[in-house]
């Protein structure tokens, strides 16, 4: 028997931090050759009248050489790279394409240059406007990321914390905040909240203290709420502490960090953090994070996210952002579930493309466990480097299997946040359980992070139809630490993404931003390299367990067409194909076959959106 669950923390020392290309794509396919001449005077006649037009076309469009010309975009437009196939569709009848033509919001046609001018009449209304692509340009369908937290990533803003390597450079940028900001200096009563902090980064691995924020004249005596870089961890001054009292002595699936005496020390883990109790945001101040999030987000080219976990104020926020304006982003929300509250899986409306095609809310987010870099992934054997605990379940496994056969019923997609082996083990027992009466690939549940599996429980993800949503930049910010926790064999379950596709799953590729870099090629790049962006890792510069890499069509595939399958949009989204929304990106290299050093290089010229440009121009 495995020892039970408990709570001992202990302090670490971190350890010392320390590539190859996977094959290149398939070259370009060639354009479509004309059809030869036929025998008959009409058919020559009509021939030559569509050659006619696609010349005539060709040299009075051929003048724009490329993106940014400046005038208003017609409703009807292509999009082509006189490098041949520069387009990469996703599309399964033609991969490839050299155009790409857009009526409206929806795409009408791909193919050659010559093909979509002789076509054009008979799939595009309007008249012929042709615009290219710059040398080495390419275009994709728009970027999707499958689990973010959207008006946390703006809240960010506010205060980032991320990049310290002490407790009191971490204070500094506190102290500096404050002084900024005249309105908080002045009073001592507001609270100072900052998101960031990340201890496993620290030079001396430990948990912050109420004390090292008291240590500062003009941080003491305030309320600080400070949230840790994976979300599970809440750092608070003296001044919140006071007011929470009494504290529990325990919180079923959360822990209050004590020092040896038993005194709370400032840190909350997972359902602890609900007892802190902090102001809620204004809905401007949630416009203002949201505004941010969006900027940055078409700036990287991404058209769609997946936010992990609508709580009632950010799900009253983006239905009253629907109902009042078109969203600047499409937005694949689920519903945070409260094992604390009543079941409410049959009386709440789903929301399915609200607002102009751009909001649905049809997934409930359950958590199963807590975070490995807290320490809270729940194991089957308990960690290496602190063998007194095995981490814990945020939710009692018997509930799980209560609740998730309900939702199912209830026609909710059901995804669970699961980051240790014996979290995972539990629900998918839970899901086989549900799916034997209930239709998997109707429902497509997903295990959100399915961070450390054990062998056996990979072949169940392909076998029970459950989709695996992973996050690749977790990989290269975890293999720093992740052996020391786990052990050498444990650890080789980690992030093993070519293992679970092998096993016949589905994999959606996303961020967890604000926890990571919201860049989508920032996981493109890690999930086909396994390196950090200088290029090395624990194992060197070939990989950490370079076997589990994913070629770059999955990865390209992982934030595209996945994502929308894992939203049931694979008919609108995550391709370019006639009849599908217009989401596309225009990059200023091509990620497909460049040097994978060379990835990150890459920058975004356009992100398009229902066939207008979001964030440069066309």
């Amino acid at each position: 028997m495995p020892p039970s669950d408990d709570s001992s923390l202990r302090k670490r020392t971190p350890a010392d931090q320390k590539s190859a290309s996977p094959p290149a794509s398939p070259p370009p396919a060639p354009a479509a050759q004309p059809a030869p001449p036929s025998t008959s005077s009409g058919r020559s006649t009509l021939l030559l009248v569509f050659v006619s037009l696609a010349l005539s076309s060709y040299f009075v469009y051929s003048k724009w050489d490329s993106l940014g010309f400046p005038d208003d975009l017609s409703d009807s437009y292509a999009i082509c790279s006189r490098e041949g196939a520069g387009i990469y569709t996703l599309d399964t009848d033609t991969p490839r394409a050299q155009c790409l033509v857009v009526h409206k919001s929806k795409f009408t046609n791909t193919g050659s240059l010559d093909h979509i001018l002789a076509t054009w009449y008979a799939t595009t209304p309007g008249q012929p406007h042709v615009r290219f692509l710059k040398p080495g340009q390419i275009i994709v369908p728009g970027l999707s990321d499958s689990h973010a937290h959207v008006l946390e990533y703006g809240a960010t803003k506010q205060m980032p914390l991320e990049g310290t390597s002490t407790i009191a450079e971490t204070v500094a940028r506190v102290r500096a905040y404050i002084i900024a900001d005249p309105d908080i200096f002045e009073d001592q009563t507001k609270f100072v909240e900052g998101w960031g902090w990340d201890h496993t980064k620290w030079l001396l691995e430990e948990w912050p203290t109420a004390d090292a924020l008291e240590e500062d004249p003009i941080v003491a005596g305030r309320p600080v709420v400070l949230q840790s870089k994976d979300g599970h961890a809440l750092w608070v001054s003296k001044s919140v502490l006071r007011s929470m009292e009494p504290l529990p002595e325990e919180v079923e699936g959360g822990v209050i960090v004590r020092d040896s005496f038993g005194k709370p020390t400032g840190v909350f883990l997972d359902n602890a953090q609900d007892l802190v109790i902090r102001p809620e945001p204004t809905y401007k101040q949630l416009q203002k994070r949201f505004a941010a999030t969006v900027k940055d987000a078409h700036s990287l080219g991404l058209t769609s996210v997946h936010d992990a976990g609508f709580n009632p104020m950010s799900l009253e926020f983006f239905r009253r952002e629907a109902q009042a304006t078109t969203l600047p982003i499409r937005v694949y929300g689920m519903k945070y579930f409260d094992e604390t509250a009543a079941y409410w899986g049959d009386a709440f409306e789903k929301i399915v493309l609200a607002g102009n095609n751009r909001l649905s809310v049809r997934s409930v987010k359950i958590f199963a466990d807590g975070a490995l870099r807290s320490g809270g992934a729940a194991l089957y054997e308990p960690y290496a480097d602190n063998p007194e605990t095995r981490g814990f379940m945020r939710i009692a496994p018997e509930l799980l299997n209560e609740v998730i056969p309900k939702f199912m019923k209830d026609g909710w997609q059901v995804n669970v946040h699961a980051i240790g082996d014996r979290a995972n083990g539990v629900v998918l027992d839970a899901f086989e359980a549900a799916l034997a009466k209930a239709n998997g690939t109707a429902l497509r549940p997903r295990l959100e992070h399915a961070q450390i599996l054990a062998q056996k429980d990979m072949a169940r993800f392909g076998d029970l139809g459950v989709i695996a949503s992973v996050q690749p930049t977790h990989a290269i910010s975890d293999m720093w630490f992740a052996e020391d926790r786990l052990g050498p064999e444990r650890v080789k379950g980690l992030y093993a993404f070519r293992s679970i596709i092998d096993h016949g799953a589905r994999i959606t590729l996303g961020s967890d931003f604000p926890v990571e870099d919201m860049n989508p090629l920032a996981g493109f790049y890690a999930a086909i390299t396994r390196v950090s962006p200088e290029g090395t890792s624990p194992h060197g510069p070939g990989g950490w367990f370079p076997e589990q890499r994913m070629t770059r069509a999955e990865a390209l595939k992982g934030m595209t067409l996945d994502p929308a399958y894992a939203s049931f949009t694979e008919d609108i989204l995550g391709s370019i194909t006639p009849g599908k929304f217009a989401d596309f990106v225009v990059l200023s290299q091509d990620i497909m076959r460049v040097p994978a050093e060379r990835v990150l290089d890459t920058a975004v010229v356009t992100t398009v959106m229902d066939g207008k440009p979001v964030y440069g121009v066309l």
